[in-house]
């Protein structure tokens, strides 16, 4: 999953303003879908701040493959009328996203996706809330990272709750916050938001298996309305490594395999496409002698090789790291 650059940066308007915005909007309907494979542990950490939040969900669905990767009932762990459900969709991201979505069957205005070990300030859905119902050209948007743990070793569940508690210490009070950039290519499936209405038909590309490398974005550009990055909404992304990685040379496939992929299919550019692919193979090779230790990077520069076989045989698949 990968952060987006873009444009510009715009200023809220008045708080007069803003809840005359508010106040004309019917209240939505809000669901949260959290899609997680054997981390139980990140999912109860993360239920707490669920529902805590000063715009309660309407429902929140736990997507997961069984329920030992759950491990518990989330039902009677909220209240203020949030309906708490699983399902067991199939493994691989693009699935349970997919299920989620369909598990609503129209009974959502708003649908935000949050990965496991994503922690949402308390003002995140009033934020977004407000955020689509002050800018109506918008389809999608992705919130502000507090702090991202993925490119380190990680953030423990106390570091990233006293992170969350200082922004909400800082932020008292939910806004429909800025636009910081515009125009984006995808977002950060991490934290992202829709408009139902934006999504229609549309749906996760399940020919990306798996942890579905790069399906957020190619989910994104397939969606109506603008997709922006807003501060309106922020948390910490623990960047939890457990469950992540278990064959290095999968990702590192998928790392070139994928991007070729979106690119011929349409929903990546081939620059974005070849910055992201060179990018990600110069730092699997570079740091291949000092590697982080959570990182294979031996494994992923192997198959980053395998792709690019592939790709000059006409063979490059994603479905391919099902048999590595």
């Amino acid at each position: 999953m990968t952060r987006l650059s873009a444009v510009a940066i715009v200023e809220p308007p008045d708080c007069a303003a803003l809840q005359k915005v508010f106040m004309s909007n019917p209240a939505s309907r809000l669901a949260v879908v959290i899609c997680s494979a054997g981390r139980p542990d990140c999912l109860a950490d993360l239920v707490p701040f669920l529902d805590n939040q000063s715009r309660p969900a309407d429902r929140v669905i736990f997507s997961v493959p069984g329920p030992e990767h759950i491990g518990f009932d989330p039902a009677p762990r909220f209240g203020h009328g949030t309906r708490a459900e699983v399902i067991h969709p199939p493994k691989g991201l693009p699935r349970q996203r997919n299920a989620g979505l369909d598990a609503l069957a129209g009974d959502a205005d708003i649908v935000v996706f949050f990965d496991d070990d994503f922690l949402p300030s308390r003002h995140a859905l009033a934020g977004i809330e407000l955020a689509f119902a002050a800018r109506g050209d918008v389809g999608g948007m992705t919130g502000h990272l507090i702090a991202d743990g993925i490119n380190g070793p990680g953030f423990d569940h106390t570091e990233a709750a006293e992170m969350v508690a200082r922004w909400d210490s800082d932020h008292p009070e939910p806004t429909e916050g800025r636009v910081l950039r515009r125009n984006l290519a995808g977002l950060y499936g991490c934290n992202m938001a829709y408009r139902v209405s934006s999504i229609g038909d549309a749906r996760f590309d399940e020919a990306l298996p798996l942890y579905g490398w790069q399906e957020d974005i190619d989910f994104a550009a397939r969606i109506s309305g603008a997709r922006i990055k807003t501060d309106a909404f922020a948390g910490v992304h623990r960047g939890a490594k457990s469950g992540r990685e278990t064959a290095g040379q999968r990702l590192g496939y998928s790392q070139i395999a994928n991007t070729w992929y979106l690119w011929r299919k349409g929903t990546m550019t081939a620059r974005f496409a070849l910055r992201l692919a060179t990018r990600n193979m110069a730092a699997n090779h570079l740091r291949m002698l000092r590697p982080e230790p959570w990182i294979d990077r031996r494994a992923r520069a192997i198959g980053n090789w395998r792709a690019l076989f592939d790709v000059a045989r006409g063979r490059a698949d994603p479905g391919r790291i099902l048999t590595l």
